[in-house]
């Protein structure tokens, strides 16, 4: 017994140093992890690093005077080749209906006591309802984290296993018919025989960290600089209407949005606030996707700041009025080169009268649709009519949180060309949703992309 006592203790002696020297035989190696493989997001295109001259190189025909040239240096990124369009904002929109409902369901259920095993409302109920199939860490945030908000749920997970049900004649029980019916406006608002949702209660929540107040104010909690948002996030399709006076636009008011004929065409009638918010949920729905998987997350998306959205509608020409180079606005074959008001009162002579889908007009030489005309684009950036006096050299940007004015760029369906040039700068306050701003997103490259020779370093 004692031999095989001392034989036991020997042996574990040597699988553990066996185990330490595989590793790394006493020198430096590093800390153990996984190595990354860029992947570049789905829709996107890379804009590679580099420096350009920022600002008007050509004559400032509006004589505003706030674009002085100057060469900056931005990191590499990669960006939307289209502006985001009516489908995939409309995903969005569904992803927060779903949860809402979801959420209302689960309250609901918890509030009777009805547990999955009743059916009805019961299979929407709260996925913690059963503590038999919860995990000892899912326990443990149940009993001590659970219900710290202004609902008491906070924290509790939704069951998205079981599929919605919204055909009327479907629901599983009163109590489903109750939560629906309190999503859809009530029966006097109602016309036509159509009941529609009542989309001021499609709101999304969420936090995001202030990390330049943060590494400023070297002093405080983390806490102080977690900011919470709150918004309504479908678009307003009254801007078809409100922004012109004396105009019939009320087919675009009714369909534009909504319908599967402008699916693929640029949204509109989202403000800088709910741009921002799709952005929060985009990296959200796919780091949720990452961690499913076992894979480490991906950088955040974001809008893009002044330089890095002028810098990618140059594509790469230096000195171009416009993104295909210029200094003109029709080719060689007599064709309009993007989608603005070409002539006085004539809109449509480009052959569009509003926004044209998405992908049209020929991209520029990264590859990006429209970074001239259709719609005009939120950037990340605050408007400062002297920015460029002060900025700096390297990815400069005004990310001012007091600065109202944001700015957009691009020009639009409705502008003429001088605000399709790339270096025309013009801005709206954020809380403002027009008939012709839209945006697109951008997303920091991870290491060093060397567009020299298409090597990748520091991966």
């Amino acid at each position: 017994m004692r031999k095989l006592f001392f034989s036991s203790i020997a042996l574990v002696f040597l699988l553990t140093s066996c185990g330490s020297k595989s590793r790394s035989k006493g020198e430096l190696v590093g800390a153990p992890g996984k190595k990354w493989h860029p992947e570049k997001p789905y829709g996107m295109e890379l804009i590679p690093r580099g420096a350009f001259v920022m600002g008007k190189a050509e004559e400032d025909q509006a004589k505003v005077l706030n674009a002085p040239t100057r060469t900056v240096t931005v990191r590499s990124f990669y960006m939307d080749d289209t502006e985001i369009t009516n489908s995939e904002y409309r995903q969005f929109v569904e992803w927060v209906k779903d949860s809402i409902v979801r959420t209302k369901l689960a309250i609901l259920a918890d509030e009777l006591g009805i547990s999955p095993e009743d059916e009805g409302i019961g299979e929407y109920a709260f996925k913690d309802t059963d503590t038999t199939e919860l995990s000892a860490y899912d326990k443990y945030m149940l009993d001590n984290y659970s219900g710290l908000g202004e609902t008491g749920y906070e924290g509790r997970a939704l069951n998205k296993d079981v599929d919605l049900v919204w055909d009327t004649s479907e629901y599983p029980d009163e109590y489903y018919a109750e939560v629906m019916d309190s999503i859809y406006l009530p029966e006097e608002e109602s016309y036509n025989g159509l009941r529609s949702i009542d989309v001021t209660q499609l709101k999304y929540k969420y936090n995001w960290m202030d990390i330049e107040a943060a590494a400023r104010a070297r002093t405080g909690s983390r806490k102080d600089f977690i900011k919470q948002e709150e918004l309504e996030i479908y678009p307003d399709t009254t801007v078809w209407i409100r922004d012109f006076e004396y105009s019939y636009n009320e087919p675009m008011h009714n369909d534009y949005f909504w319908h599967d004929a402008y699916s693929d065409y640029p949204v509109v009638g989202v403000n800088w606030m709910q741009a921002k918010a799709f952005c929060n949920w985009r990296t959200k729905f796919k780091n949720d996707d990452q961690k499913s998987r076992g894979k480490q997350f991906v950088n955040q998306f974001r809008l893009p700041t002044e330089a890095e959205w002028e810098y990618a509608a140059r594509g790469g020409i230096e000195g171009g009025s416009y993104p295909w180079g210029g200094p003109y606005v029709i080719s060689d074959t007599g064709c309009f080169m993007a989608n603005f008001k070409p002539q006085r009162g004539d809109y449509a002579a480009d052959a569009a009268l509003y926004t044209v889908e998405a992908k049209s007009f020929e991209p520029n030489d990264y590859n990006l649709y429209n970074m001239a005309g259709n719609v005009s684009e939120w950037t990340n950036s605050s408007f400062d009519q002297g920015a460029y006096q002060y900025l700096s050299t390297m990815n400069p940007n005004i990310g001012s949180q007091d600065n109202k004015r944001k700015v957009i760029r691009g020009g639009s369906w409705k502008d003429v060309a001088y605000f399709l040039q790339v270096s025309t700068r013009d801005y709206e306050y954020q809380d403002s949703a027009r008939s012709y701003i839209g945006f697109r997103t951008v997303q920091d490259y991870m290491g060093e992309e060397d567009s020299t020779n298409g090597a990748r370093s520091g991966l």
